[in-house]
């Protein structure tokens, strides 16, 4: 019988802080319960906020973390050619287009519609669904865009993504830590739809967060993907891309998340405090898994 087989994968592209402290535990714990192995992924297809200085921090903070995980390491940046490989699958099934709205015309676009009174979907992370390019630039500009060297972003076509699976994916969900380990999972529906047509890729990067996941997760033979609450909808969109690609579906389990004062979750990119600086302050290793609930 194979082994159930985790993974932590944090991006290099700030400090890591207590909630990423949780998730690499109870992955580490959830490892040794289920008699499983636990790989280490390093997230870094960001090129620009992602550097060496981090990583070697990273590693730091996951060695006092007293985590222990099989070699080699994989680095994302080393597996372009596999994500390339993945997009162009997608594009040969007719379900990938190009679109130039950038992020500010999007969010423009938006705010003007809002600001007249409709209320515009948007998408679990509360970010704005993408409106169509033709809704904004017209005809001339379009061609314009696209016979130059303008950015621009590859999208799934959800809907007829879906069409093509002919059915309305679901996940498997079991629990993150204590007895919940032990349970069998439940059936969740997926709602790819309320994420619209999510991105792919970028001009000038060959995969997105989600493309990367799954290809990854299907490489590395993941059979259990542990992460935060936050990422729970993203599930949708994993579930419909493995489908799409043929690859295996693992079970997800999603754990609770760590929040600061103010009932917000924890993020480097609002500077919350670092492992790196607790541990500078004196944090010890009790002090931590009070903190965190373990």
């Amino acid at each position: 019988m194979s082994k159930n087989v985790f993974r932590f994968a944090p991006s290099p592209n700030g400090h890591l802080h207590l909630g990423h402290a949780l998730s690499a535990l109870l992955n580490a714990r959830a490892a040794v319960a289920l008699n499983g192995r636990l790989l280490l992924r390093v997230e870094d297809i960001d090129r620009t906020r992602c550097t060496p200085e981090l990583e070697r921090d990273m590693f730091e903070d996951l060695a006092w973390l007293g985590l222990q995980w099989e070699q080699p390491v994989v680095r994302q940046s080393d597996c372009f050619s596999f994500y390339r490989a993945a997009l162009e699958r997608l594009q040969d099934t007719g379900l990938v287009y190009p679109a130039y709205l950038t992020r500010a015309e999007i969010k423009g676009f938006v705010s003007k519609r809002e600001a007249a009174g409709e209320a515009w979907p948007r998408d679990p992370d509360g970010a704005p669904l993408y409106p169509g390019d033709a809704a904004v630039l017209c005809d001339a500009e379009l061609r314009q865009r696209a016979a130059s060297d303008a950015p621009f972003a590859l999208r799934l076509d959800m809907k007829g993504a879906l069409e093509r699976i002919g059915a309305r994916p679901s996940w498997q969900e079991a629990g993150a830590e204590g007895g919940g380990l032990f349970e069998p999972p439940v059936s969740v529906e997926a709602d790819p739809v309320a994420w619209g047509d999510v991105v792919l890729a970028r001009k000038d990067t060959p995969t997105s967060y989600h493309l990367s996941v799954v290809v990854d997760d299907a490489r590395q033979s993941v059979t259990d993907v542990l992460r935060g609450q936050d990422l729970y909808h993203a599930t949708s969109v994993h579930r419909v891309l493995q489908d799409l690609l043929g690859l295996p579906q693992p079970v997800y389990r999603h754990h609770r998340l760590v929040l600061d004062t103010d009932g917000r979750k924890l993020s480097k990119s609002n500077g919350d405090t670092s492992l790196k600086a607790l541990r500078a302050a004196g944090m010890t290793h009790a002090m931590l898994r009070r903190r965190i609930g373990l």
